[in-house]
């Protein structure tokens, strides 16, 4: 724990190794617009008004799926208009805070949530650094028809969980997605996955990944994850450290290993990174700094929020792609930014709505909805 406190008041104090060996990674300024919701956007970013937030899933015959609240929502028209289309569980039992959603090869639609229903005992006591008993469930829940039916929710554990962030079908069939788990004495998140060899019937916790924390968003949190084409499982974490940290499976999420940090300087929000049709990695997310600082206001530092002081960074998000697996990657562009205080762009989901045309949405605290193209930002 020494270490990392010492690693991240080094970071955060300092430009980030991305920066410090990519001069221009922070040059010039694209030109842009601002759109309805007060955003300001690239001029290669086209609006969508009416976009949902996501998840998103395509069906055989072209219709997206999403859900809202308990409800799932059906367009036909390429999200310019929503009609609902199914309620997925009881709503005297559930109250779904969605998470992610995929649509499997055998075309089992997977849905994973937390239930606000059963949230409870939040009391985070300072004087303890700790909210003990605190409980949020987490559940994954599917239907075998398109979405029309679901089944009953399988609970997935009771502890307090924060966002549910990503899930991802491997080459070999099975289905793994990212939670997390609260731990006590004192108050911390770590991450964890579970997986299904059976279509989402049955699920099997990982190892759960601890590096411990003080505070009530401290630890590792909400991450996203991909398959890299040698078939092993990466998965980026959140951290108030200045960067993502990263961790390994080569079993389909059984176990997770090498865990440490990259070099993709990041704020103290979560990313998404996803495999796009063209082979190519793409990443969304809220860098260190806001482009072309080298400083952000910093908070926690108490043992409270965090026991070291974190770039909370959301006044922008970038975007950029990697055709090598995260060895290398394409200059990081800024594609949004906030324009009035009290804005944020935050949990970003992408969703590739046809090869190279990605929706981006954002799903706290944010209404972006917007579309853009993989070859007008792949080669910046």
């Amino acid at each position: 724990m020494i270490s990392k406190i010492i690693f991240a008041f080094a970071f955060l104090f300092a430009i980030s190794t991305t920066d410090a060996q990519n001069k221009d990674l922070q040059s010039g300024t694209e030109k842009g617009k601002i759109i309805s919701s007060s955003y300001w956007v690239a001029d290669k970013v086209q609006e969508i008004r009416g976009l949902k937030h996501g998840p998103f899933v395509t069906l055989p015959n072209n219709n997206i799926l999403t859900v809202d609240g308990n409800e799932i929502y059906r367009s036909t028209d390429e999200g310019k208009s929503w009609l609902p289309y199914a309620e997925i569980a009881d709503t005297n039992k559930f109250l779904i805070s969605p998470g992610a959603m995929i649509r499997t090869n055998k075309n089992i639609i997977i849905l994973s949530f937390v239930n606000l229903k059963e949230k409870a005992n939040w009391n985070w006591q300072k004087d303890i650094h700790d909210s003990p008993g605190s409980l949020l469930p987490s559940y994954a829940v599917r239907s075998i028809d398109g979405g029309k039916t679901w089944e009953i929710p399988q609970k997935l554990h009771n502890e307090w969980t924060g966002a549910n962030r990503d899930m991802i079908e491997t080459t070999d069939g099975s289905i793994v997605l990212t939670s997390m788990i609260m731990r006590h004495h004192p108050g911390h998140h770590t991450v964890l996955t579970y997986t299904s060899k059976d279509e989402g019937k049955s699920w099997i916790a990982s190892n759960i990944i601890d590096l411990g924390g003080v505070g009530n968003h401290s630890g590792v949190m909400e991450s996203t994850l991909v398959q890299l084409k040698d078939g092993r499982l990466w998965m980026l974490l959140r951290t108030n450290w200045g960067n993502f940290w990263q961790t390994f499976s080569d079993n389909d999420g059984l176990t997770w290993k090498e865990t440490g940090p990259t070099n993709i300087d990041a704020s103290s929000s979560p990313g998404i990174i996803k495999r796009l049709k063209s082979g190519n990695l793409v990443l969304v997310w809220n860098r260190l700094f806001p482009e072309g600082k080298t400083e952000y206001p910093l908070r926690g530092g108490d043992g409270n929020l965090s026991e070291v002081p974190a770039n909370w960074q959301r006044d922008e998000l970038s975007i950029m792609f990697s055709s090598d697996d995260g060895k290398s990657w394409s200059k990081p562009v800024v594609f949004a930014k906030v324009t009035q205080k009290g804005e944020q762009l935050s949990y970003p989901y992408v969703f590739e709505v046809k090869p190279g045309k990605l929706w981006i949405t954002t799903s706290f605290r944010g209404d972006l909805g917007i579309n853009l193209y993989e070859k007008d930002f792949v080669d910046r």
